[in-house]
């Protein structure tokens, strides 16, 4: 099949190993920081939280965004796909590299954590189901909305750092989020430590919220005559951290591509 071609190529495996072992890290260190050493009736530390989610994905996005693209979410990998900006084969591996690394991350945590203090992610009970389901797809939709923007090759008006921005989107998320969802913002890791601690109530949402957040919307309020023509032809791939390279003469292009690029 076309979609699969390239598959058996090693930058191909590097990236999907590179999505795999991000996942890993980010889950690890920033469930890690929920965790109520001094009892479960303990308040949460919002502040905490979200910087250690945020500057977790911003760091990871950082060390691995030249080999995979960064994404660290299925919500993102699936935007990527949707918009052609991925393949599809690429896509359907890392979405499972993601969740066996977040899975792998939730199970390491769940065995250095003491069980008196483990936790667990829920929806706020006061909140209906409709309701926790619109957070979620109101937060991923602002965080895939940042990566569009702050990673488009054609603006010139980009000075900082991409992988930064994407943090802080995750932060701001979280601080306004948790209350009401935990706020997830990405299926995989909610996946992880479900799959760990055998809790799926409300799970659904997280992957409902993070897969019905207007991806497509998300590029044509950011650059609509480019967005269409992604309907055409797949662009080259760019990390999420780094600057766009320049583009190859059309003769060595093809050569790039047949090494997975873009496969």
């Amino acid at each position: 099949m076309t979609a699969f071609k390239g598959i058996w190529t090693q930058p191909f495996w590097k990236a999907v190993s590179a999505e795999f072992l991000a996942m890993l890290i980010f889950v690890l260190l920033s469930l890690g920081s929920t965790i109520r050493w001094n009892g479960k009736d303990q308040p949460m530390d919002l502040v905490l939280v979200s910087l250690c989610f945020g500057l977790s994905i911003a760091t990871m996005v950082q060390c691995f965004g030249h080999i995979s693209g960064g994404h660290v979410n299925p919500a993102v990998t699936a935007a990527m796909v949707c918009t052609r900006k991925l393949s599809l084969a690429k896509g359907l591996f890392y979405v499972v590299a993601q969740c066996l690394g977040a899975i792998t991350g939730a199970g390491i945590l769940y065995l250095i954590t003491p069980s008196s203090v483990a936790g667990g992610l829920g929806v706020n009970k006061q909140l209906s189901a409709g309701h926790g389901l619109l957070v979620e797809i109101f937060i991923t939709f602002q965080l895939v909305l940042t990566i569009f923007a702050t990673c488009d090759p054609k603006r010139e008006d980009l000075k900082g750092s991409s992988a930064l921005a994407i943090g802080f989107s995750v932060a701001i998320g979280h601080m306004f989020a948790i209350d009401y969802t935990s706020s997830s913002m990405n299926p995989a890791r909610s996946f992880g430590p479900a799959v760990i601690m055998g809790k799926w109530e409300n799970h659904w949402k997280r992957w409902a919220g993070g897969n019905l957040h207007a991806r497509g919307p998300a590029e044509f309020l950011i650059s609509p005559f480019r967005a269409l023509s992604t309907l055409v032809q797949i662009p080259e791939t760019r990390g999420l951290g780094h600057p766009p390279r320049p583009r190859p003469p059309a003769r060595v292009q093809n050569s790039v591509q047949r090494l997975g690029t873009s496969s």
